[in-house]
């Protein structure tokens, strides 16, 4: 099992860029698998994660090959994937196993789902119960959970579904089944969720129509092949920004990082509490905006963080946890119930982390209140879950004493080199195994 270990204090200074978007990473795999022809994808995000959506679809007996973070895909078309031999394994990734559970809804072959402990605790009747009113034959685990088994099917039918929470999983996962579904399958989100799926759908040349009223997908359209350029990811990148933000003399530019404005919540709360943050160059890279963005340290303030901005920031709350322990007055988070079912509790998980190292911290039924203090340091646990052992690294840049951080194996999930890259940039942290 891996330990890290962070000593107090260090600054964060230069230019890093940190690896590629998981989200739109798992997305081209998929999208490129079932089009026609040859698609190249540059800055590929290399963590288990992802690799394993790369090992799933060659199991499909799709031809993928990679080169680091490039990537070349021959698609097998709408209709040519084949039953694979195995299970696919997904190992700790929910995006992974949701989103191909739409795709693999539609097929003629029967097929299994199966991943880590962690992923086989994760409800997913939220994307069996829709799939199951569309045609979809699919078999769990008591309470919705992997593995999954999925039965051939000779057709789907379109669906008009009303999400019960906002979720783009579940959206991107019902988008997928609608591609195999007679008529016009149409999502209705409770609020606005991450809408990669949309955009690359259409760069891919797949007509997806989004309003007021839902987003909507004809099914039995063919997808041609494409170029992508993945961004950095803003969730990989948001450990840097709270960094600096926390850090005395901080002044550290993120490069080349992706600013969608489904993903950006991250942003907007760290500015609510005072942080300095600037988006310099602004572009656009094969459908996604990009930034720069740098971020100097700040004297941040606590906030009650307003309710629309809960699923735009959804992974990043680990670490603005740690803003707000690092804050000057009260954090309230409402809203979140969600942070209870992903690799972690993540309410519960970081309360008692925070609790460990001297800071009041309350976890609520869907969120938590957080009175900034004084980091003591001390030994925490982060349950396996990445996005928790980054935050607490995090932590250290203001502890008192060190930090011990338990069962970091996971890390390389969504960060491959994160170590590395900290260090780099000003963060104590190395790896104790």
């Amino acid at each position: 099992m891996t330990r890290f270990v962070c000593r107090p204090g260090g600054k964060l200074s230069g230019n890093i860029r940190v690896p590629g978007d998981k989200s739109i990473s798992h997305r081209s795999i998929i999208l490129s698998s079932i089009a026609e022809g040859i698609s190249h994808i540059s800055g590929f995000l290399q963590g288990e994660d992802s690799l394993n959506t790369i090992r799933a679809f060659e199991h499909l007996d799709v031809t993928i090959e990679r080169d680091q973070d490039q990537v070349r895909v021959t698609g097998a078309g709408m209709h040519g994937l084949r039953k694979p031999e195995t299970d696919l394994d997904m190992g700790n990734s929910g995006t992974a196993m949701r989103l191909l559970l739409g795709l693999l809804a539609g097929q003629v072959f029967d097929s299994r789902l199966i991943g880590d402990s962690s992923l086989s605790s994760r409800p997913m009747g939220r994307v069996i119960e829709p799939l199951q009113s569309m045609g979809a034959i699919i078999e769990s685990e008591p309470g919705g959970r992997a593995p999954l088994q999925i039965r051939g099917t000779q057709g789907l039918k379109a669906i008009d579904y009303d999400m019960p929470v906002a979720s783009a999983q579940v959206k991107s996962c019902l988008l997928l089944a609608g591609l195999y579904a007679q008529g016009t399958t149409v999502v209705h989100e409770p609020a606005p969720t991450r809408d990669h799926s949309e955009r690359m759908l259409r760069g891919f040349g797949c007509d997806v129509y989004s309003d007021d009223s839902g987003i909507s997908i004809k099914g039995n359209q063919s997808l041609m092949a494409c170029d992508l350029e993945i961004p950095a990811d803003i969730s990989s990148a948001a450990f840097f920004m709270v960094a600096a933000s926390i850090a005395d003399n901080s002044d550290i530019t993120l490069k080349h990082v992706g600013v969608n404005p489904t993903r950006t919540g991250v942003i907007e709360i760290l500015e609510l509490m005072g942080a300095d943050i600037d988006l310099i160059n602004p572009r656009n890279v094969s459908g996604e905006p990009v930034a720069d963005i740098r971020v100097r340290c700040a004297g941040l303030k606590g906030i009650d963080i307003p309710l629309h901005l809960v699923p735009l920031a959804i992974d990043e709350f680990p670490v603005l946890f740690v803003a707000a322990a690092c804050a000057q007055g009260t954090t309230r988070l409402s809203g979140a119930a969600e942070l209870r079912v992903k690799e972690s509790d993540r309410i519960q998980v970081m309360a008692d982390g925070l609790v460990a190292m001297g800071i009041d911290a309350q976890a609520q039924a869907d969120g938590i209140i957080i009175q900034g203090g004084e980091i003591a340091g001390g030994a925490v646990d982060s349950h396996g879950d990445h996005r928790i052992a980054m935050a607490f690294s995090v932590a250290s840049l203001r502890a008192r004493d060190d930090i011990h951080i338990d069962d970091c194996d996971n890390v390389n999930t969504s960060f491959p080199g994160f170590v590395k890259l900290a260090q780099a940039a000003g963060i104590r942290v190395s790896i104790d195994d």
